[in-house]
């Protein structure tokens, strides 16, 4: 059976832009890997986020390197990745987490889409789904949902 991944932007980052724990990320979202990656659609806009920001903080990231970053992430978006909408659902079930959990906004909304891909994963048979983020506050909150979790930082070269 395929394994499921959730990934936020803080894990996926590391597939674009070397850092700890990159290795593990590019092994793990290989198309050649058994696995199914899924995101949050609001993956886009922190992706493109994150990609400018490392090129604003002058992290050795080009404007071409920038770029070419978002190019080939887009681009995996609509070939080998699997975009989750984002509804009034998942917003309403983002708020009742920030309550309860200490998450950022986009921390809570990447939560919520986790634990409903979970759910409607589960309903259909498949295999679980792991959360997967390198940001203690998020995997604190995902552990504490019932979720699977992962930290790419665990893994670091």
């Amino acid at each position: 059976m395929t394994a499921c991944y959730y990934l936020d932007a803080s894990a996926l980052i590391k597939r674009y832009a070397p850092e700890s724990g990159s290795q593990w990320i590019v092994g793990l979202t290989d198309p050649g890997a058994d696995t199914t990656i899924l995101l949050s659609e609001i993956t886009l806009a922190e992706m493109a986020a994150a990609f400018a920001a490392k090129h604003r903080s002058g992290q050795s990231f080009t404007r071409e390197q920038r770029d070419r970053a978002l190019s080939r992430f887009l681009q995996e978006c609509d070939e080998q990745l699997t975009l989750l909408q984002v509804d009034r659902y998942v917003i309403d079930l983002a708020v009742e987490l920030t309550q309860s959990h200490r998450l950022r906004g986009y921390d809570a909304v990447q939560l919520a889409s986790g634990m409903m891909a979970l759910r409607d994963l589960a309903a259909q048979g498949y295999s679980p789904v792991t959360f997967v983020a390198a940001d203690e506050d998020l995997l604190a909150a995902a552990r504490a949902a019932g979720l699977a979790v992962e930290n790419p930082m665990n893994h670091a070269e």
